[in-house]
């Protein structure tokens, strides 16, 4: 599969008072395949930036068209990269669903839709530094921000 068919995805979370109730938190992603680019966001009350990091990723892949497809996702979200790159799921899967200190894992829910979809495609997942310059980086957290700056 070249290059220029796969799907690259930039996704990115943000959340306001992250860790206080009241909370609110968004998420962004920008889809590009070929010459085509789709813009998507949103937000929730209540949540976290790890939440909401978990998020951009589902959201993008759920929109993408068809299954078995190549895709690269760029995150600068090291607790989703390094959770897919390091298979973090295989052992919490095999513990069912408890962490290292046998307590059970954080956004199971997340970790479980985020896999399903990565599954059913041929995902790959790509570290980038945030607030570095990288243009759709940088576009995925304006979206996040939005998400955000629209909720009631």
């Amino acid at each position: 599969m070249s290059e220029q068919d796969r799907v690259t995805i930039y996704c990115d979370g943000a959340c306001s008072g992250n860790q206080f109730k009241g909370n609110r938190g968004g998420w962004g992603a920008v889809l590009s395949y070929q010459d085509a680019v789709k813009e998507v966001h949103g937000g929730e009350k209540n949540t976290s930036n790890q939440r909401m990091e978990l998020t951009a990723c589902i959201e993008a892949l759920q929109r993408l068209k068809g299954k078995g497809l190549g895709v690269d996702v760029f995150s600068d979200s090291a607790y989703m990269v390094n959770g897919m790159r390091q298979r973090w799921y295989d052992r919490w899967e095999q513990n069912g669903w408890l962490n290292a200190q046998r307590k059970p894992v954080e956004n199971r829910d997340l970790w479980e839709r985020l896999l399903a979809l990565v599954r059913s495609n041929d995902v790959t997942f790509h570290k980038v530094t945030g607030h570095s310059g990288i243009n759709l980086n940088e576009r995925a957290d304006e979206l996040a921000r939005l998400g955000i700056s629209e909720l009631v």
